[in-house]
């Protein structure tokens, strides 16, 4: 077993919604100030269809987008893999490298349903609204996991829903 951390950063509508037409479907200023936080300085690893909502690479940490294309980016600031095993291997190496003891899994819809057996744990903004939209996340099985943090998060002036913060590991 690895010794470093893996972790899926995440915000979820209460209908279990995370996106909508390849974005997120609200705007929460307040959380992406905590996910910068919380995936500064470490490996961050998303699908394609992640990578291409964002746009660029995510600075200050090492980037892997995974995908079955060969040369589907031509950034020298991203790695490249071809599965999930793949991605997260390099992404472990790269932490080690950098005296980083976590990795952080932050998408999109089919990276979670793969990677959420294989979390150590979760760091869930629940959006406290149920909103329409494609692609959701798995159910958070509590015989599985046991939240250890809940901070209660009001809707801030730049925030479309008021919000809670769970970190979850696993049992």
């Amino acid at each position: 077993m690895s010794d470093i951390c893996k972790t899926i950063v995440v915000a979820v509508s209460e209908n279990g919604i995370i996106g909508r037409d390849g974005d997120m479907p609200w705007r929460l200023s307040t959380d992406l100030k905590r996910f910068k936080a919380l995936t500064l300085g470490k490996p961050v690893v998303m699908g394609r269809k992640t990578y291409d909502s964002i746009g660029k690479p995510l600075p200050g940490r090492p980037n892997i987008m995974i995908s079955r294309q060969s040369a589907a980016v031509a950034n020298p600031d991203v790695h490249m893999a071809h599965s999930l095993t793949e991605a997260i291997s390099l992404a472990e190496h790269l932490a080690k490298q950098n005296g980083e003891s976590e990795i952080c899994i932050i998408g999109g819809g089919q990276i979670y349903e793969q990677a959420i057996d294989l979390a150590d744990r979760l760091c869930v903004t629940h959006v406290e609204t149920a909103v329409e939209g494609d692609t959701s996340f798995p159910a958070i099985d509590s015989a599985l996991w046991r939240a250890t943090e809940t901070i209660d998060v009001p809707a801030g002036d730049k925030d479309s829903y008021p919000t809670k913060f769970v970190v979850y590991d696993r049992r």
